[in-house]
């Protein structure tokens, strides 16, 4: 009885290390997919940016005179060169943009109360995410007239482009690329202190390096 027990107990405690070396293994596969190589399915990277919009920065760049290593380091630093470029949805701005909406606050940025007069709750989440290669504010769309889905789609390229050239074009037409990156992450030129306020404290650094990368691919 004793042994037939041991060997019940044996055999079951060796099912649990196959299923346990199962499981890790396939979570494994899924972590190296998910995490270390983007999410599955996903092609982004260096040169996902080239081959994504390469054509595009080239163009554009020459149409706005922008240097289209920038905005090809941009587009790295913002969306990995994603094709579509995805979004991200900002909890801080939405709140932002209600308080402007019910006239507590006079203004947000660019946006009164007067645009968002139409605008339903899912509207104004569009509105507080970003989206594009450049991961533009859905805000933004209020200042040329047009629709979230321009920022989001085919267009989405071109418009983004056009507000960094109205935004801060001036500083890059100068060559003055740490105060575009931080302008661009933060709203603000980079402290006298030389201290980024930018989330990723590298943000501006790793931009300055990908322009070097980007400048001989494009």
């Amino acid at each position: 009885m004793g042994s037939r027990t041991n060997k019940g107990l044996g055999l079951m405690l060796v099912a649990v290390v196959v299923l346990l070396c199962l499981a890790l293994v396939l979570f494994r596969g899924y972590w190296w997919r998910s995490f270390a190589d983007g999410p599955v399915g996903e092609y982004f990277g260096k040169q996902a940016v080239i081959d994504n919009y390469g054509d595009d920065f080239k163009a554009l760049g020459k149409e706005f005179n922008i240097a289209p290593e920038y905005l090809a380091a941009l587009c790295m630093l913002e969306s990995g060169g994603r094709k579509p470029a995805g979004s991200r949805y900002e909890k801080h701005v939405y709140a932002r943009l209600r308080l402007v909406k019910m006239g507590i606050r006079k203004q947000y940025e660019h946006v009164k109360t007067a645009d968002l007069k139409h605008a339903g709750d899912e509207a104004l989440q569009n509105l507080a995410t970003s989206w594009g290669p450049f991961q533009l504010m859905g805000y933004k769309c209020l200042l040329y007239d047009i629709k979230i889905k321009d920022l989001r789609e085919d267009n989405a390229t071109y418009w983004g482009v056009k507000w960094i050239n109205e935004a801060y074009g001036k500083f890059l037409r100068k060559g003055d690329y740490r105060n575009a990156f931080h302008l661009h992450n933060t709203g603000r030129t980079m402290p006298a202190s030389g201290v980024s306020k930018t989330h990723d404290p590298n943000y501006v650094k790793k931009g300055l390096a990908l322009m070097v990368y980007f400048k001989d691919k494009l």
